[in-house]
């Protein structure tokens, strides 16, 4: 059974007022929550078992989407006192995680992007990690990884670099030695590498971090150009 995390703890700070009593992941696009979004892309592309962590008004998002079956999965919760960051938060859920398989799928719930999960679901890892890295946005030009012959590595001066999506596949591996707490999932990624052991596509497609009112505006506008093209 293939498993996947949303990434759906984050305060949402920059979305403010949208999100002072609205968590991020339950604002709606296209008239529904854009975490129901992701959740009906990775059903519709085989992921029955789906794992969300949260921490700020996060039992809005347990009432809303309840255990999952009516949208078509399996929904398990890993509740977080205070965020842990991406990797602290995805390091607390590996015991959910990793019931099935000792890899999964990792989709930031605050980001937007176009590309079928059924990539997800077919993706085999030879590594730690595999992960979509994208053109980088006007707010981000500086990008965070290069990518060569399907290695991701650090960025190098001359090379060009590309931002991460925010969609990856992870091994349970890549988590050995951490401890609870708070951490960010960027310095697993440099060590791992370091070593060869992470792999990567350039996704060329649509691809938004919905980070601010405007962006979430113009994917409604997106949205609603794309569903009046279909």
């Amino acid at each position: 059974m293939k498993t996947a995390m949303i990434l759906a703890a984050g305060l949402g700070t920059r979305m403010r007022p949208l999100t002072d009593h609205t968590p991020k992941p339950m604002l709606k696009v296209a008239g529904k929550p854009l975490i129901e979004h992701h959740i009906c892309k990775l059903v519709a592309a085989g992921f029955e078992h789906i794992v969300i962590n949260h921490a700020y008004l996060g039992e809005q998002i347990e009432a809303y989407l309840k255990d999952g079956r009516h949208l078509g999965c399996h929904i398990e919760y890993s509740k977080e006192a205070e965020p842990l960051e991406t990797g602290g938060g995805i390091f607390k859920a590996l015991p959910l995680l990793t019931q099935h398989q000792d890899s999964f799928c990792v989709v930031n719930g605050d980001v937007w992007i176009d590309m079928d999960y059924q990539q997800l679901h077919k993706q085999k890892l030879t590594g730690l990690a595999h992960l979509w890295l994208v053109d980088n946005p006007e707010h981000h030009p500086e990008g965070d990884f290069s990518l060569n012959l399907g290695l991701v590595n650090q960025k190098v001066q001359g090379q060009p670099a590309f931002t991460f999506s925010g969609v990856s596949v992870l091994h349970k591996n890549l988590f050995s030695g951490c401890e609870a707490g708070a951490f960010k999932l960027a310095p697993l990624l440099k060590q791992a590498m370091a070593e060869g052991q992470v792999t990567g596509d350039h996704y060329t497609g649509y691809w938004l971090d919905v980070g601010t009112a405007e962006r979430l505006q113009d994917l409604e506008q997106h949205l609603m150009s794309r569903s009046a093209n279909d």
